[in-house]
């Protein structure tokens, strides 16, 4: 790395954060108990929290939000039951096949369309008959954002009316659901409202270094805490880690704008360079389709200037998040014109 450029950068994901100080003082100062014996209250206290901010009943503190969507999963499935889910999904291509291995549940995955949705016909078509010869289709699970993009509201309601309406279940991987409700200019409790459980991931662009809860009914909330500990995810003095995700929810929420606006920031700083074929910002998401460029090479070079990026299944993608400022931005474009020489 050149020693002008600067501390290292990574736009790879919003996983890649680290603790802020003021977060980390909330994990030192954490009141700590064992949460298995549902005796921690700072982890007692996120729960709750994060029930409320949803429009739940009730919530789950888990290690990763892949753990609490296999748990929610297997409290709405039983053993030879199926979900149905979109084909690119996290919950189904990107979770290790969890809810197969593990729950007995058979996926049945359907295409996404560009934009994130299933289309209601192929959910209908794919509902099976009450017929021995078939696994019984117990949940409709949809993942809001969807690469960064903002599922319609309008869809979101119908294809949970859709799936009420065959006696299904719903349940929202909502990994990056804070970024749809900012996008959306809506609360959480809109985005997960129409689902009858949801997953919130506080490891992304809220910050925190582990860690997700799983909210909705009480009955739920309860099968999937001695599905957890099955999993192996019961914890002790959770506490300290539940102390970043109150600390999330308080102060990283509302500055997910800033990520998105890098993220517009950023496309466009790309449209300079025709050639990565940039996409528009998809909240704190851009997607290049490069033509003719030696990505593998390009990506060197930029990492040689502390600028680190990735590629999700084959395309690359860059995400803001609270570890990226305006500067990043400006090394991004300065590498850009020394690569592209102009």
């Amino acid at each position: 790395m050149n020693a002008t450029d600067g501390p290292r950068v990574d736009f790879r994901s919003d996983t890649v954060t680290k603790p802020s100080a003021g977060m980390r003082k909330a994990m030192a100062d954490a009141e700590v108990g064992d949460a298995v014996y549902d005796e921690d209250p700072t982890t007692n206290r996120l729960e709750a929290m994060t029930a409320e901010i949803l429009g739940k009943e009730a919530g789950l503190f888990f290690p990763s939000a892949t753990q609490a969507n296999l748990a929610g999963i297997m409290a709405h499935c039983g053993r030879g039951d199926e979900y149905i889910v979109g084909q690119t999904a996290h919950a189904y291509r990107d979770e290790g096949g969890g809810a197969a291995v593990l729950g007995s549940i058979q996926p049945q995955p359907l295409p996404n369309e560009p934009d994130g949705i299933i289309e209601l016909d192929a959910i209908t078509s794919a509902i099976k008959p009450d017929d021995f010869h078939n696994p019984i289709t117990r949940l409709l699970t949809v993942e809001n954002t969807f690469n960064g993009r903002l599922l319609p509201e309008d869809y979101v309601k119908d294809a949970t009316e859709l799936a009420r309406s065959h006696g299904l279940s719903t349940h929202l991987d909502g990994a990056r659901m804070m970024n749809a409700a900012v996008a959306a200019d809506s609360g959480p409790s809109s985005v997960a409202g129409d689902f009858d459980s949801a997953t919130l991931c506080l490891s992304k662009g809220l910050g925190a270094p582990v860690g997700a809860v799983f909210a909705g009914p009480r009955d739920l909330v309860h099968r999937a805490k001695r599905i957890r500990k099955l999993l192996g995810g019961g914890m002790r003095q959770t506490g300290v880690l539940a102390a970043a995700g109150i600390y999330a929810l308080e102060n990283n929420v509302n500055r997910l704008r800033e990520d998105h606006d890098r993220a517009d920031r950023l496309s466009e700083m790309f449209k300079d360079f025709p050639e990565l074929g940039a996409g528009e910002a998809r909240t704190n998401m851009v997607f290049l389709s490069p033509d003719g460029v030696d990505m593998p090479a390009f990506a060197a070079f930029l990492a040689e200037r502390g600028i680190i990026t990735g590629a999700g299944h084959g395309k690359p993608r860059w995400v803001t998040h609270l570890d990226i400022d305006d500067e990043a931005i400006e090394r991004v474009r300065r590498a850009c014109k020394d690569y592209f020489g102009r």
